[in-house]
């Protein structure tokens, strides 16, 4: 397991440095300066100059992306003061350290994201399993139908018309927002049931075809089928065996999807205006703020690598019959 968790973490910090330079330097393809933003619309050539020197933009490409890495690591020194590691540097256009900005975002996507995977966690998987054991029956024909219909919608045609049915017709929920746990629980519920209820439809059809056609195929594998001829209850057959060898293609997609909430939903931020790190990304390719833009990106792209790695370590656990070497 520990050889197992060490080349892992070993090829996850080639890929973190790959995407790194590819968003580093793609970053500079784009036909805006950041020193204007800065700047403004009066902005004096000897101006502009102090602010690109101020910012480490005269320097080559290069030196740019290994000063801002060894900051990562090291810490740097900025105009506007001493930046501690894990330093990301401080965003262009609000002069803000990005690592401060992005933890102060991380609650809301943090909040989102397990609210919403509870949910559709337990609906899909609790529906795919119902529509297995009824297999050809009207519950599974009925479940497959509806997953089939929901998987088809999107985030952003169901967010505003859940919004408008649901907060602005019937007055039953509230209008969506983070409101902090710690100031109160009842309005940080309140406030995400609705993009909760949104990311369950979308998720909860998908998990419910992965999840049923895993189990039967499960229960067509070789050891099902001879625990059945020793006898064995059905019950205990279908949850012991065959249930839990379904998981595993399941916990992946679950690892991959909760990574990328964790990192940041564009879309679902976007579409119920919450001040989560996926519109924090979008903020910052709209503004050109390239080391708010890298935060992101590079905190993203950790989260979905670990939730991987962790998948697989959970793996053995899940399955005996799967082995790490």
């Amino acid at each position: 397991m520990l050889r197992f968790l060490v080349r892992r973490t070993l090829g996850a910090s080639v890929i973190l440095l790959i995407i790194s330079a590819c968003t580093f330097f793609l970053f500079y393809a784009i036909p805006r300066d950041p020193a204007l933003l800065h700047c403004g619309k009066t902005c004096d050539p000897e101006s502009l100059e102090i602010i690109r020197r101020n910012l480490g933009l005269d320097k080559p490409l290069t030196e740019q992306y290994w000063t801002y890495m060894a900051g990562i690591f090291a810490g740097r020194d900025f105009a506007v003061g001493p930046c501690p590691a894990p330093c990301f540097g401080y965003s262009f256009a609000s002069n803000e350290p990005v690592w401060g900005t992005i933890v102060d975002r991380l609650p809301t996507t943090v909040s989102l994201a397990l609210g919403g995977a509870v949910v559709f966690l337990v609906l899909g998987l609790g529906a795919g399993m119902l529509a297995a054991w009824r297999r050809g029956g009207l519950t599974d024909k009925l479940l497959s139908s509806v997953s089939l219909v929901f998987s088809s919608l999107q985030i952003y045609f169901v967010g505003p018309l859940a919004i408008a049915l649901l907060v602005y017709q019937l007055e039953l929920f509230r209008q969506p927002e983070y409101v902090p746990i710690t100031e109160s629980p009842a309005d940080w519920f309140a406030g995400l049931l609705i993009p909760w209820f949104v990311l369950s439809l979308i998720f909860t059809a998908q998990y419910t075809r992965m999840s049923r056609s895993t189990l039967i195929e499960q229960l067509a594998e070789d050891h099902v089928r001879a625990a059945r001829a020793k006898g064995m209850p059905g019950r205990t057959v279908f949850f012991r065996y065959a249930w839990r060898g379904s998981l595993i293609p399941v916990v992946t997609i679950f690892g991959i999807d909760l990574g990328a909430l964790f990192g940041g939903a564009m879309v679902t931020e976007f579409t119920f205006t919450l001040p989560g790190l996926g519109r924090l990304a979008v903020e910052s390719v709209l503004n050109t703020d390239l080391p708010m833009l890298m935060g992101v990106m590079l905190f993203a792209a950790t989260m979905i690598i670990a939730f991987n790695i962790l998948v697989d370590a959970v793996y053995a656990f899940i399955d005996p019959r799967v082995r790490l070497s």
